[in-house]
């Protein structure tokens, strides 16, 4: 089958291949032939090196598709099933599963840092979060997906097993806004859009966009914000209540501490660079007596999470549809990656043949 390989960091190119092979499915494993893949601001992380990777590996994360093999043992998933995949599943039975906290579950992660998924000739190939979804085909644990209804599109599917859950669960799971509050999001990419569109089925009152780019300020009031503006025109007053930091550098995040009021919390979404720093004062931490909370994967539980989303896609209250802005060939993956920057881009999504 085809797929697209990064082979090293120093390369940092994709390359699409027709000579790769999936590996299993092994007991407690599924096969799934994937229908759409979205392209995530966090492969191009792992290109540029700044999340770690064990190579060569196929990028990709957010994909849907259909079961079409399922190893031994598996009773909860048949043939013909349409489903997510669940780059984050949790075992169930470590510290973190036992205090519910699936999201912070590293049994699975860790397996895709050692163990590979795929063959080409004699190369043994990774996949990234233990999905690789810019394949033609993926073999995860039967943990790692989540069934959904023939109803949903796949390319609609897709965007829920990252970028819309981390965005939207930031807001609803991690934050908890409450009705009538202010939110400040600071990037207005495909994960900001959803944190937007968070707060807005949260019901926050006021709801600010902050991106340097302002092509993206109207994208961002169609989606429910109610202002929109750059970093240098951002007026605080009082502060808001909920600042989600959506960029993951330093400077964001320091933004995001002076526009929060005295009080209120920080969240943040982004995964950056282990080698960044923020800088803050011993008596800024007490005498703000600000929340600074991070979000990671929008503290899913996918299983509970991701249908709950679609249902709020199916009335209508979460708009998938017009997030998807370029629909590609795998082909055309590398050239995604690099327009990820670009303002007219929020989610560009891969529709396998």
């Amino acid at each position: 089958m085809r797929a697209a390989v990064l082979h090293s960091v120093e390369d940092g190119k994709l390359s699409i291949r027709d000579d790769v092979e999936v590996l299993g499915p092994g007991p407690g494993e599924i096969r799934v032939k994937l229908r759409a893949s979205g392209v995530c601001h966090t492969d191009l992380s792992i290109t540029q090196g700044g999340l770690p990777q064990t190579f060569p590996a196929v990028l990709g994360h957010e994909a849907a598709g259909d079961v079409v093999e399922v190893g031994e043992g598996v009773e909860d998933f048949s043939v013909g099933d349409r489903v997510i995949a669940n780059w984050l599943p949790a075992c169930g039975s470590c510290a973190h599963c036992v205090r519910r906290e699936p999201y912070l579950c590293m049994t699975h992660v860790m397996m895709a840092y050692v163990a590979p998924r795929f063959i080409a000739g004699d190369t043994s190939l990774f996949a990234m979060a233990g999905v690789g979804g810019f394949a033609e085909e993926i073999v995860v644990n039967r943990l790692g997906a989540v069934k959904i209804g023939d109803d949903i599109p796949y390319d609609v599917a897709c965007l829920v097993g990252c970028g819309v859950m981390t965005g939207v669960g930031a807001v609803i799971n991690t934050a908890r806004v409450e009705p009538g509050s202010s939110v400040c999001v600071i990037g207005c990419g495909g994960v900001g859009i959803a944190a937007i569109q968070g707060a807005r089925i949260a019901g926050a009152s006021k709801i600010v966009a902050v991106d340097t780019n302002v092509s993206k300020h109207d994208t961002a009031l169609r989606f429910g914000a109610t202002h929109a503006c750059t970093p240098d025109a951002l007026e605080a007053g009082d502060g808001f209540d909920y600042v989600f930091e959506v960029v993951g550098i330093p400077a964001t995040i320091r933004k995001a501490w002076t526009a929060c009021r005295r009080g209120g919390q920080i969240i943040i979404v982004s995964a950056g660079r282990s080698d960044h720093a923020v800088e803050f004062s011993p008596f800024e931490l007490l005498f703000e007596a600000k929340t600074i909370v991070p979000s990671m994967f929008g503290s899913a539980d996918p299983h509970r999470d991701f249908p709950r989303l679609l249902d709020f896609y199916r009335t209508g209250q979460l708009d998938l549809d017009s997030m998807i802005t370029h629909r590609i060939k795998l082909d055309d993956v590398g050239e995604a990656l690099a327009n990820l920057g670009r303002g007219d881009v929020i989610r560009q999504v891969i529709i396998h043949d």
